[in-house]
């Protein structure tokens, strides 16, 4: 193997464009909404952004190609058959109204370290695979991470009988983007790899706190994730009287403070968070007769976290029981914490040596496609400082030597753990 430090350019810009493409790709053709970034899965924007990124990936030097749940892979092989990929990968969907850098940045760092070694003429003793997961932010079907599931072989097939909210079901999704949903099996993995590196901006505070550009993620907070519907009585909004309602919305809202003031009681890591909510019928003139929910709930601790969770979902038991309502509680997901291999962390840290910054370690809080591959392969997460810790939201920002650092420590991860397997 050639010497990645003295094979590599001495200036760097590798980052800066990973920053631009990460732009670029916040625009149309490559959004599914007008004024703004979002981009679901198996839609005409994700599409066109998996087109672009094909042709980003075979400029550095990677056959690509696409599995049968719409993960893009680009693979640069290495030097001995014998050993399984490192698998550098992050996702491509984003949330409504999104910044340019969740999830797309890791991909394109990923792009970056392949086409630096193509450009340079190294090939590592093992292949590198950079992947662009389909969905992780579940933010078009009432479930995430579909697509790493899929490839670790930890997803159910009872899964994917659902439909998003238009009434699409994930087979005709499939289908309208070319894929066939009875293959779904063939995207899981044929070796578990070697390794799994995934960067991410930190979308949190903690970095900036620190005056710090990077950090080494020592695991994934455990995450549970329900469904809540609320079945009251429509009724005229003019005729029927306050006292004999059945509000499906107003218990819902009595619900939502609960969950704001269990999670706030107990003064740990626990955080408890209603991000979605629909209202039926949805008239102005109509009292609502069904408000549906959802409730995600996380801790470093599995233990705090089902205490937690149960207390909650009491409680909204008890609020329906009070107010003659029906509930219905639905689990969508039970991620556990995800634990980052120590060995990875050791390299990370020495990663984050290499670019004058002292090592740095902190938990992550929001999922990630890691905390699925940690069934099958060790995995290690390098944090981003992001701009107020801001994530979710079109003010997301990154600064490119932040995003450069980035770059040398993964470069110089990747360097030790090919020589590990010279």
């Amino acid at each position: 193997m050639n010497s990645l430090s003295t094979a590599l350019p001495s200036v760097l810009f590798h980052g800066a464009r990973a920053v631009e493409r990460c732009v670029s790709l916040g625009r149309a053709p490559f959004s599914d909404m007008d004024n703004g970034l979002y981009r679901a899965w198996l839609t005409p924007a994700h599409k066109a952004a998996l087109g672009t990124l094909e042709g980003w990936m075979g400029q550095a030097g990677m056959e690509v190609r696409m599995d049968a749940m719409g993960n893009l892979i680009g693979r640069y092989a290495g030097t001995r058959p014998d050993l399984p990929p490192v698998m550098i990968a992050s996702h491509i969907d984003s949330v409504r109204d999104a910044g340019f850098y969740d999830g797309p940045l890791g991909v394109m760092l990923g792009v970056e370290c392949v086409a630096a070694l193509y450009e340079a003429g190294c090939r590592l003793p093992f292949p590198i695979e950079v992947v662009a997961f389909g969905d992780e932010e579940g933010s078009r079907f009432p479930a995430a991470m579909l697509t790493s599931r899929a490839m670790a072989g930890t997803l159910d097939e009872a899964a994917l009988d659902m439909a998003d909210a238009r009434g699409v079901t994930l087979a005709e999704a499939m289908a309208n983007f070319g894929l066939n949903i009875a293959r779904w099996r063939e995207a899981k993995v044929a070796r578990a790899p070697l390794a799994y590196l995934e960067a991410h901006i930190e979308q949190g505070p903690v970095l900036e706190a620190e005056k710090l550009a990077l950090g080494t993620v020592t695991g994934i907070a455990a995450q549970l994730r329900y469904q809540i519907t609320v079945l009251g009585k429509a009724g005229h909004a003019g005729t029927c009287a306050m006292g004999l309602r059945q509000d499906a919305l107003t218990a819902a809202s009595e619900m939502v403070l609960a969950v704001e003031e269990i999670a706030r009681a107990d003064a740990s890591d626990l955080v408890a968070t209603v991000g979605r909510m629909a209202v039926l019928p949805g008239a102005a003139n109509v009292i609502p007769g069904e408000t549906v929910f959802t409730l995600d709930v996380r801790s470093g601790d599995e233990t705090r976290r089902d205490r937690a969770a149960e207390a909650i979902l009491a409680r909204i038991r008890e609020l329906a029981q009070t107010r003659g309502l029906g509930v219905g509680i639905e689990k969508i997901h039970n991620l556990p914490a995800s634990p980052c291999a120590p060995d990875l962390m050791d390299l990370m840290d020495g990663g984050i040596a290499a670019t004058g910054q002292k090592p740095f370690r902190l938990v992550s809080g929001a999922g990630h496609d890691a905390m699925v591959m940690e069934a099958i392969c060790p995995t290690a997460m390098l944090f981003i400082r992001c701009r107020g810790g801001v994530s979710h939201n079109p003010a997301e920002h990154v600064e490119v030597p932040d995003v450069e650092a980035a770059f040398t420590a993964m470069m110089r991860f990747i360097e030790s753990l090919g020589a590990k397997h010279v």
